[in-house]
């Protein structure tokens, strides 16, 4: 189990790389900001399609096959089968990147299990690859009249417990912030913001009109709403930037260059917009028990932005931004950056000894060798290749390791070329060694790592290339 959620984890970067910029489209595309519709609908272009982006990241991830062009498309086609099913049920279902991960999963099993089917003659074009694709749409159809009658039971419960936590002071804040973080990969979450924010409570503004919603009511400067939106700042600016810095600092240090710029650029976005998932994802489904902690912790600052009585709100984002332009109107405001100091130092220790010291695969902690010190990083760094023909390179070593075929994994690291191959017997080493590379380790029979140097990127682009 735990080596399958660790997979999922990694299908989930896919999706991720594509968050950060989104993110601060989306942003600063509203109207309190710059107002340019059409940098808001690039940036929800991405976010209004997550599930399919999850969709497909998990398929491709999945799927046994090298070629994964046509489970791609197969985890689109699941996706968007179940959408429209979902719509037919009930219109007002939203299952998030949950219907995401189920339909890449789907198209994952089915097409390996279908891929070979063969058919009648007169059929044929159903056959072999193509015939997944009709499975897929009936299972999927099957899937959404399922989850059609199940998922309003589960959307009904939560709305009736987001109704609850509403007089519950200081301990209903902490629940619902627990149960914010806690539902997100459901995509639930949104059932029970959609009550604390536009439904709880009622105030009645300067000009007469009713507000209703934290949200709303917080904007029209209701003095006991914003209790429950406080926190999130907190978190967002400080206790996601903590996971983010503690994410790179357990990493090994021979991958930290290679996972830098997405760390930083995620963790960036939440501080400046409120926009958590590129660095959630990076760690929800490969650490299950890492994701519950960091629930459990957004809850415990819940708490303790209650206590402190801090009331802020924000209209599209806890992050800097929204927390500038409503400080003023605030209460204890200033206790954000108090409370969100002990957060960082919080969330910062307890991700970084449980990273470590569970040994968690996260995003730069990937297959790390038993040889591969750092001295051996500063050492290899200095190898130079006697040929700049990357190409013709690529070509020698791809024959050496027995040809296209025999591949079925390929990745770099800061200095190696890290193969895995079907038949270890067709890899000729000797080859490997006449082209003049720095070395070879095979830490398995079918895993081969050539040690090429600093030039090992050009190398690899080259290398993909032919296979």
């Amino acid at each position: 189990m735990n080596k399958f959620f660790q997979r999922l984890g990694k299908a989930m970067l896919l999706a991720v790389i594509v968050m950060p910029i989104a993110g601060i489209l989306l942003r600063i595309a509203s109207a309190d900001l710059l107002n340019i519709p059409i940098l808001g609908a690039a940036g929800n272009a991405v976010f209004g399609n997550l599930d399919i982006l999850f969709a497909i990241g998990v398929a491709m991830g999945f799927v046994n096959v090298k070629d994964r062009g046509k489970p791609a498309m197969l985890a689109v086609v699941a996706m968007l089968t179940l959408r429209e099913g979902l719509k037919v049920m009930n219109p007002d279902i939203n299952m998030g990147i949950f219907g995401g991960i189920i339909s890449g999963l789907v198209s994952a099993y089915c097409f390996d299990r279908f891929k070979d089917t063969k058919l009648p003659s007169a059929l044929f074009f159903f056959s072999g690859e193509n015939f997944p694709f009709l499975v897929v749409l009936l299972v999927q159809t099957l899937l959404a009249l399922v989850f059609g009658l199940i998922w309003p039971v589960f959307q009904s419960g939560i709305d009736s417990f987001a109704q609850m936590l509403g007089g519950m002071g200081a301990i209903g804040v902490g629940l619902f912030v627990f149960f914010n973080r806690l539902l997100i990969p459901t995509g639930l979450h949104h059932v029970l913001n959609t009550y604390i924010y536009f439904e709880m409570g009622s105030f009645t503004n300067a000009s007469g009109e009713q507000v209703k919603g934290e949200i709303g009511r917080y904007i029209a400067q209701d003095p006991t709403a914003g209790y429950f939106l406080a926190p999130f700042f907190v978190i967002m600016m400080f206790g996601i930037p903590a996971i983010s810095l503690a994410i790179y600092k357990s990493g090994y240090k021979e991958q930290r260059e290679n996972t830098k710029g997405l760390i930083s650029s995620s963790a960036f976005t939440s501080f400046l917009t409120g926009i958590t998932e590129p660095v959630e994802f990076m760690f929800m489904f490969a650490s299950p028990t890492l994701y519950l902690i960091h629930a459990i912790l957004a809850g415990l600052v819940g708490v303790a932005s209650y206590i402190m009585n801090i009331r802020i709100g924000f209209a599209a984002g806890a992050g800097l931004i929204d927390y500038i332009l409503n400080l003023g109107i605030s209460t204890n405001g200033l206790k954000v950056i108090l409370l969100g100091a002990i957060t960082f130092v919080a969330y910062y220790f307890v991700f970084y000894y449980f990273i470590t010291r569970r040994d968690v695969k996260l995003i730069g902690r990937n297959e790390p060798d038993k040889d591969f010190s750092t001295q051996n990083v500063d050492e290899e760094s200095k190898a130079s290749l006697n040929t700049n023909n990357y190409g013709y390179l690529s070509k020698t070593l791809l024959k050496a390791v027995g040809g296209k075929e025999n591949i079925k994994d390929s990745y770099h690291c800061v200095t190696r070329l890290r193969l895995e191959v079907a038949d270890p017997s067709l890899v000729n080493e000797d080859q490997i060694r006449s082209t003049n590379v720095a070395g070879i380790y095979r830490p398995s029979p079918n895993n081969i790592q050539i040690i090429i140097g600093p030039e090992v990127e050009k190398v690899y682009k080259e290398f993909e290339k032919l296979l």
